[in-house]
C-alpha cells in the first residue's frame, strides 16, 4: 500500500539522518541527495544519481548496502510508488520544455516559460502534500500554542516567508520578532531570547550564516527551535527540536517560494484553528 511504502520510506531517512554525521564524505553527498529528491528517485537510474552526486555508481551501491539493501535496485523499490506516480506527468511536461531549450530552439515565449514555472511549482506541491511528516507538523503546530514568544529568523532568498510569519503570528496574543539581520546586527536583535522562547528559523542550501549564527545563540539561552529547510542533514536542522523538510522547484535556474509559503501559511492557519478550539467561549456553560 502506498501509505505505509511512504512511511517506509520515512523510516529510511530517519535512518540516515541519524547516521549521517558518520558516513564518509561521499556517502553524505548521496544521502543529502536522496532527502532532496526522495520524490523522483524511483524514475532515475543508478548512473543519473552517481552522475548528479558527481560518484562513481560503486558508490551508490554501497551506500544502499550500508542500509541494509541487496544494492541500488532494492532500495529504489522504496520509492517507486505514492508521489513518484503523481509527479510522473509533471516530469515528463518538464523535459519537454527542458529539451526545447537545450535544442537551442530559441522560441520559447513568455506563455511557455511561465507554464514551466507553475508546472514545477504544482510538481513541488504535490511532492510536499505527500512527503508532509505529520507528527513533525503536529508537533510544530503544539510547540508554537505553547509559547508565548516566538521569533523568526531567514535571510536572503528565505526571507520572504520569515516576513509573512511575521505577519501571520501578528494576529495572535504571543510576543513575535522578526529577525531581519538589518546592518549585519542579528545577534544584537536577539539578545532578548530567553529559555522557553521559540524560534521559527527557515533556511535553505547553501545557508545562511546569519540564520544559523543566531540559532547557536537562540539554543544556548535555551530557546526551542522550529527549522523550515530542505534537509535534515544540515546544522540547522541538527540544533532542531522540530523540523519541517520543504523542497521548491528549480526551473530555468530560478528556485520558487511556492512549497516554503505554502507550508508557513498551513503552519499558521493550523495554529489559528487550534488556538480558536482551545479558547472558544463556552458560551456561559459551566464546566
Amino acid at each position: 500500500m502506498a501509505q505505509s511504502e511512504t512511511a517506509t520510506v520515512d523510516q529510511l531517512l530517519r535512518r540516515i539522518t541519524g547516521e549521517y554525521e558518520g558516513l564518509s564524505k561521499q556517502l553524505k553527498v548521496i544521502a543529502r541527495y536522496i532527502e532532496e529528491h526522495r520524490g523522483h528517485l524511483g524514475l532515475e537510474g543508478i548512473q543519473s544519481v552517481a552522475t548528479q552526486c558527481n560518484v562513481q555508481p560503486s558508490a551508490v551501491v554501497r551506500f544502499a548496502k550500508h542500509f541494509g539493501f541487496s544494492g541500488f535496485s532494492e532500495m529504489q523499490a522504496l520509492f517507486r510508488e505514492g508521489l513518484t506516480r503523481q509527479l510522473a506527468p509533471n516530469r515528463n511536461y518538464r523535459k519537454r520544455i527542458r529539451d526545447a531549450i537545450d535544442a537551442g530552439a530559441g522560441n520559447l515565449s513568455s506563455v511557455d516559460i511561465a507554464q514551466e514555472f507553475f508546472g514545477g511549482s504544482i510538481a513541488a506541491m504535490q511532492e510536499l502534500q505527500g512527503s508532509l511528516d505529520a507528527s513533525a507538523f503536529k508537533k510544530a503546530v503544539d510547540l508554537l500554542v505553547e509559547a508565548d514568544t516566538v521569533w523568526v529568523a531567514a535571510s536572503r532568498r528565505s526571507f520572504p516567508v520569515a516576513v509573512y510569519m511575521d505577519y501571520a503570528l501578528q494576529h495572535t496574543d504571543k510576543r513575535v520578532s522578526l529577525v531581519s539581520a538589518a546592518g549585519s546586527m542579528q545577534l544584537g536583535q536577539v539578545r532578548s531570547v530567553r529559555e522557553g522562547d521559540v524560534m521559527i528559523a527557515i533556511s535553505f542550501a547553501p545557508y545562511s550564516r546569519e540564520t544559523i549564527d543566531v540559532v547557536e545563540f537562540a539554543v544556548q539561552r535555551g530557546a526551542k527551535v522550529l527549522a523550515i529547510t530542505d534537509t535534515r542533514m544540515n546544522p540547522l536542522a541538527r540544533m532542531a527540536q522540530i523540523t519541517l523538510v520543504v523542497h521548491d522547484n528549480s526551473t530555468l535556474g530560478f528556485r520558487s517560494l511556492t512549497s516554503s509559503m505554502a507550508l508557513a501559511q498551513s503552519l499558521f492557519v493550523a495554529l489559528a484553528y487550534k488556538t480558536e478550539l482551545l479558547y472558544r467561549p463556552n458560551n456561559g456553560a459551566t464546566a
